[in-house]
């Protein structure tokens, strides 16, 4: 008996800190993307269909996990379509009609500019570490690079938009190599692929992503971050709907 309770505690104990480091990991390799405080970002997307291809350059800038403003730059019918996240406020920008849009929850999962991200995928509404639970749910290999597998299930009322995703994280750099979206019945619909692994403003990271939907042959989405420059000081000034209009 004295046996089995050591045993229990003892179990418990590593539950208890894999738990943990399961956040910890997420949170380090969230980091990556956005820097402690803040991120600049210049990045080229491609939309591939079976008989065509289309490319798009933004600038991004991001403070923390509740401010964040993009602008396209190209192709010249696009240039300055801006989105800002505000807190929990999420605004769309659009020239051509001068208008601003406030965009609802339920735009959240539609299509972002016709790629195979959802608005929620760029614009970021919902947080990988605070809306999700964590679990460490084996190892695997990832071009050579040993990776912990986590699985993340969504909060009970949490603003995301899959019912879980799973990460393969690199247990050497941080560095996330892929990502598994599934629906809420469990399906899964878009597997990201992360490569291009390299030193960027003096961060190890993946710097070409490909997002693949896994039931649409011949189509994906591929990201190339072009520069990137972390903790740069921006005002939460900087982020408002006025700022939006006129960020080039």
């Amino acid at each position: 008996m004295k046996a089995l309770i050591t045993t229990f505690i003892l179990a418990s104990i590593a539950y208890g800190s894999f738990a943990q480091d399961a956040i910890d990991i997420i949170r380090k390799a969230e980091e990556k993307m956005r820097g402690k405080e803040s991120a600049y970002m210049e990045m080229t997307i491609e939309t591939v269909r079976p008989k065509w291809t289309r490319t798009m350059s933004l600038k991004s800038w991001g403070k923390g996990d509740e401010y964040s403003l993009m602008v396209l730059t190209a192709p010249s019918k696009d240039a300055g379509t801006a989105f800002l996240k505000r807190g929990k406020e999420v605004w769309n920008w659009v020239p051509s009609i001068e208008r601003s849009i406030k965009m609802p929850p339920s735009m959240m999962s539609q299509s972002w500019m016709g790629t195979d991200m959802s608005n929620d995928d760029l614009v970021r509404e919902s947080s990988s570490v605070r809306d999700y639970t964590h679990k460490i749910s084996g190892d695997s290999i990832i071009d050579g690079r040993k990776c912990w597998k986590i699985e993340l299930i969504p909060k009970p009322d949490a603003p995301v938009v899959w019912g879980k995703l799973v990460a393969f994280v690199d247990q050497k750099d941080y560095v996330q190599l892929k990502s598994e979206q599934y629906d809420e019945d469990g399906y899964l619909v878009n597997v990201m692929n992360s490569s291009d692994v390299k030193e960027m403003d003096g961060v190890i990271m993946a710097t070409k992503l490909e997002l693949i939907p896994v039931e649409k042959e011949g189509q994906k989405t591929v990201m190339t971050i072009d520069k990137i420059k972390f903790n740069e000081k921006y005002e939460d000034s900087f982020f408002t709907v006025q700022n939006m209009k006129r960020i080039r």
